[in-house]
């Protein structure tokens, strides 16, 4: 078990401190940990580098073999992971596995290099233990991402499975979205695990109409093309859809061999917050365009879960994602039907301690259930 006091000390000290000095822009401190990880990356061959990551890696990783499992021929030592969006230029993916993700997927990354939307454009609301942002897919293209993780791959084997999660940029216009999905999937196909077709974030214009299966097949279609070495692909869908269209989405993602399904991304949903007003802007939250993520997502995005694994009687595999911050969060996404869990809204709130602390409470649910693993068929 972890040390209350070191967690307390997280959620009562440090977490209040960063949130009160850097509210008017939350980015800064997601720039500032990102900057740290990938230098520790980058001296990820050197000796001090390697005892610090054993050092997070004692504290933050928990192994049992009852919460591993195989998917897509790989092995996923726990089935919490991190979601896209936190480290979306590839620079930390040899750190991940040492905070006691059991995967961590990049991105969102897109074929041309860009710089987002204007800031600020990343909003904590923690009365509502939730995040908005509208970044935009800021990121520094595909052909800078492989080269940075072919050289993370030199200086250290990667233990954990990547996923890359792939965009369109904001300058290809949707008739040419195929083109753009593919010349990204064509310069990284040999550093993912897996990857994802993200038709549904809601910050660039237009982007969600891809999710229309009229629009989505031809993609689908275009990667596949190019997937000589049939590596799993899989869709991100909206929360937002509409049942009817997520049962489309479904369809069209078997037909095309899709590996898995995403649910889900960020709302633009605003209904039952309980926050006022927002520091940086002083306007409420439904007046500022962008995703919402963390707790308000957590219900619609079980319920997402759970229609895919009914519609597909179980035979198309899930990654849950959407306000996890407690193993009982994690257990009700299981339990709904998905396979693999992600987390990022939650993991800012409750800090690195909580993934360990998430699994933790996954085995207690198991041996409370006398369920041997947490794949057990009776599970979901």
């Amino acid at each position: 078990m972890l040390p209350k006091e070191i967690v307390d000390l997280y959620q009562q000290g440090l977490r209040p401190l960063l949130f009160s000095a850097l509210k008017t822009d939350p980015e800064t401190a997601h720039r500032q940990l990102i900057r740290t990880c990938a230098w520790l990356d980058q001296r990820s061959d050197q000796g001090f580098a390697q005892g610090l990551q054993h050092r997070l890696a004692s504290s933050l990783s928990l192994q049992d073999h009852r919460l591993s499992q195989t998917l897509w021929g790989h092995h996923f030592a726990n089935p919490i992971g991190l979601a896209a969006g936190f480290d979306k230029d590839g620079v930390a993916t040899n750190i991940w596995p040492h905070f006691g993700f059991g995967f961590a997927e990049v991105g969102t990354v897109t074929f041309h290099a860009q710089s987002g939307n204007p800031r600020p454009r990343l909003f904590r609301l923690p009365q509502d233990q939730a995040a908005l942002n509208r970044m935009g897919f800021n990121n520094q293209g595909a052909a800078q991402m492989a080269a940075v993780i072919a050289a993370s791959q030199t200086r250290q084997a990667r233990t954990t499975p990547l996923g890359i999660n792939l965009g369109k940029s904001k300058v290809t216009p949707l008739e040419e979205a195929v083109e753009d999905y593919v010349g990204s999937f064509r310069l990284l196909k040999a550093y993912g695990d897996y990857f994802v077709v993200n038709v549904s974030s809601p910050n660039t214009p237009g982007l969600r109409s891809l999710q229309a299966v009229e629009q989505l097949a031809p993609i689908l279609a275009g990667l596949q093309a190019e997937n000589s070495d049939a590596k799993p692909l899989l869709v991100k869908i909206a929360p937002d859809l509409e049942w009817e269209d997520i049962a489309a989405i479904v369809r069209v993602a078997q037909a095309h061999d899709m590996a898995g399904i995403i649910a889900t991304n960020t709302t633009i949903q605003r209904q039952g917050l309980q926050t006022q007003r927002i520091a940086a802007t002083g306007r409420a939250p439904r007046e500022e365009a962008g995703g919402l993520s963390g707790a308000p997502v957590r219900s619609r995005s079980t319920e997402v879960i759970r229609f895919i694994h009914q519609e597909t009687q179980g035979q198309l595999p899930i990654i849950g994602v959407g306000g996890i911050f407690t193993a009982e969060d994690a257990w009700e996404k299981l339990t709904a039907g998905a396979s693999l869990l992600q987390v990022y809204t939650g993991w800012v709130y409750e800090g690195p301690w909580m993934v360990r602390r998430i699994l933790e409470g996954l085995l207690k649910k198991l041996q409370d259930q006398s369920i041997d693993h947490i794949h057990e068929g009776n599970l979901c």
